[in-house]
């Protein structure tokens, strides 16, 4: 078995001050936040900025009221994160506290970052003016670049702040091929979470493929009228987010190919889980919500496309979670 060498925790009372870099990533990662947080901040109180008239959003005050509440909360919670990854406290923090919310954290921004870029090129490359903005009012399309932006620059920000982070404190953990991992780091369980992760997610992909070759198979009315470049962007994002997780999670347990590197390997399961984990979560919610408007329903189809994501996500973040803790245990 190769030894991996372990890093010597820091002294007691030994000052960890942030290098230039890290200062600077830290106050652009905390300024990309405050167009959100005052937009939703400004909805809350009542303002219409951005909110165009005959939107669906003016439709349910009280429920806007308690989901903009609710994200706001969830982007000071980056603001957390980022001071945490950056001052000598964060790096007693405990792992298991940390790793949720930052495993949440990338794979809700990493759609964005992926898909919204890609949503503008193929609009600029066909003429479509909508830029990755709905048909129907719903926001002006000005708030769209706004937020999408300031994400995009919270996920470089805070994904280099934690990979900093984590190779100060767990480097140990990643280094290495997969071929030099010990037989231990991927037991009987580990094996299990990952080919069950594997079979769930075959329900999604071949919806997501059915959707992106052009089927309306278990589509609403509504939904297939209103495809266009977006909808064939995001139906292709899916199914490549699918496709990472699940073969990123299984190179990791079956140790092979023997010269990929743990760290990328490791990198493609977290990310790929944690996008669908958490957007099947968050869609699955959303898609429960009552809404007066048979034409909005979520049909029931689509639905399970959102559970069988979250449950593929959760099922791989398992196995991912218990390969961290035997590499660590062994180094």
């Amino acid at each position: 078995m190769t030894q991996t060498a372990h890093l010597p925790a820091p002294a007691p009372g030994a000052d960890h001050r942030p290098g230039t870099l890290r200062r600077v990533l830290r106050v652009l990662a905390i300024l990309a936040c405050l167009p959100y947080i005052t937009l939703k901040v400004a909805w809350v109180a009542g303002s219409e900025i951005g909110i165009p008239a005959g939107s669906a959003l003016l439709e349910h005050r009280q429920m806007m009221v308690i989901a903009n509440s609710a994200t706001v909360v969830a982007d000071v919670l980056v603001v957390v994160l980022a001071l945490l990854l950056t001052q000598d406290w964060g790096r007693r923090f405990p792992a298991g506290l940390l790793a949720l919310p930052m495993w949440a954290a990338t794979g809700l921004l990493a759609p964005i970052m992926t898909g919204y870029p890609v949503q503008l090129a193929v609009a600029l490359l066909t003429g479509d003016e909508k830029a990755a903005a709905p048909s129907e009012p719903f926001l002006d399309d000005w708030v769209f670049g706004v937020v999408y932006g300031g994400f995009i620059l919270q996920g470089l920000t805070l994904g280099t702040l934690f990979a900093l982070y984590t190779r100060d404190r767990w480097g140990h953990v990643w280094r290495g091929r997969l071929g030099e991992l010990s037989a231990r780091t991927s037991g009987p369980g580990a094996r299990a979470l990952a080919v069950a992760g594997a079979v769930v997610a075959l329900l999604p992909a071949s919806l997501h493929l059915l959707w992106a070759a052009g089927s309306t198979t278990g589509l609403s009315a509504r939904r297939i009228a209103e495809r266009d470049s977006d909808f064939y962007v995001l139906e292709a994002q899916w199914i490549a987010f699918i496709v990472v997780a699940v073969a990123s999670t299984l190179f990791l347990v079956l140790r092979r190919p023997a010269r990929l590197r743990v760290r990328t390997t490791l990198a493609l399961a977290w990310t790929a889980s944690g996008a669908m984990g958490c957007w099947g979560a968050y869609l699955s919610l959303v898609a429960l919500l009552p809404d007066p408007d048979p034409t909005k329903r979520v049909p029931e189809l689509v639905q399970l496309s959102y559970a069988g994501e979250m449950i593929t996500g959760f099922l791989l973040a398992a196995c991912v979670a218990l390969f961290l803790r035997r590499r660590s245990a062994e180094a």
